[in-house]
């Protein structure tokens, strides 16, 4: 069975006081609210959300946007699943559920996030894998959709976010290289125009040029984010008569897939070239063990959904919001670099 109506005509009583019944409202007697709850659960009652979200003027759905497909998350994607686990503990205060917004790596993300947007879906949204100049910042703004991005742009509408604190990744890298005597560095780039590259990379020849060196342009790695894409930069590297002597990379994903090509062109990370990266679960099992940077991804999750509802009218008076905030990343040393 499903359906109020049915429910109503059940137990002969109009849908107005089922729905009351159901809803916990004064007025309706004890003895009237218990029949109507017992008969919706042997019936097998099923609200209707959409029409409750309608009334209600709110969905109880915050939406994480976030870009899929084997060219972004390889193997399978570990740190948006410890994000989501911290975010959701949070929504569950105030019941809120998290869903993610799958956008397809083959999809224009403006035009997806748009569609979405024209369907009502969520009350606010968490943007990811924010671009150097991304619409999708004044999309929301325009339909006045409260919103959080995990990343800067320099398209700003005066949202709070949340970032790590790549550039200060990409100075001790730098320095850390320079006192171990390195003057021929590389970088890998990720994907696409996401801002975090222009970030990190811009760092590292600040901090380069400081010390009277350069970042040369073929040093400067393209990869797409995945185990492959860090493979196809270690054969890149292996195949060159000049080589960097050390990498610096930001993708948790890539230095799987770099060990894996270094170690098939006879290189060792730590002893032919030295290599600072990201800590994932899954960079515990290499070896050389890596030295990276690591931090709590399910607190990052935390903070992300604090700084969401600090914009929300239902909950703005309970957390103060972050506006802008970079997040710390902690270097933890190993053999590689």
């Amino acid at each position: 069975m499903k359906g109020i109506r049915q429910l109503a005509d059940y137990l002969d009583i109009s849908i107005g006081t089922v729905s009351r019944a159901l809803n916990g409202k004064a007025d309706v007697n004890p003895q009237t609210r218990q029949r109507v709850l017992e008969a919706a659960e042997k019936l097998g009652y099923v609200a209707n959300q959409s029409g409750r979200s309608l009334r209600k003027g709110s969905t109880g759905v915050i939406g994480f946007m976030m870009q899929t497909g084997p060219d972004i998350t390889g193997q399978g994607d570990t740190f948006f699943m410890s994000v989501f686990d911290g975010v959701q503990s949070v929504l569950s205060r105030h019941d809120l559920d998290l869903v993610a917004l799958l956008c397809s790596s083959s999809e224009d993300p403006d035009a997806y996030l748009q569609r979405t947007v024209a369907r009502g879906f969520a009350d606010g949204i968490i943007l990811s894998a924010t671009r150097r100049n991304d619409a999708r910042f004044e999309l929301l703004d325009r339909h006045k959709i409260p919103f959080i991005s995990l990343g800067r742009s320099l398209t700003d509408v005066g949202q709070p976010w949340l970032d790590l604190d790549f550039e200060a990744m990409a100075e001790i890298s730098m320095e850390r290289f320079i006192r171990a005597g390195h003057t021929e560095i590389g970088v890998i780039w990720p994907h696409g125009d996401l801002n975090l590259g222009h970030l990190f990379i811009d760092r590292c020849r600040q901090v380069l040029e400081a010390h009277g060196l350069k970042l040369a342009e073929e040093n400067v790695f393209r990869a797409r984010p995945n185990e492959a894409g860090g493979y196809e930069v270690a054969k890149e590297i292996a195949a060159r008569r000049t080589r960097p002597s050390a990498i610096a990379l930001v993708n948790e994903t890539l230095v799987t897939g770099l060990y894996k090509g270094l170690e098939e062109a006879g290189m060792s990370p730590g002893k032919d070239i030295a290599i600072v990266g990201r800590h994932s679960p899954h960079t515990q099992f290499l070896s050389p063990a890596l030295t990276g940077f690591n931090l709590s991804l399910r607190d990052l999750g935390i903070g992300l959904a604090e700084g969401l509802l600090s914009v929300m009218p239902n909950y703005e008076g309970a957390y103060a919001p972050p506006h802008h905030r970079v997040w710390p990343m902690t270097l933890l040393e190993g053999s590689s670099g």
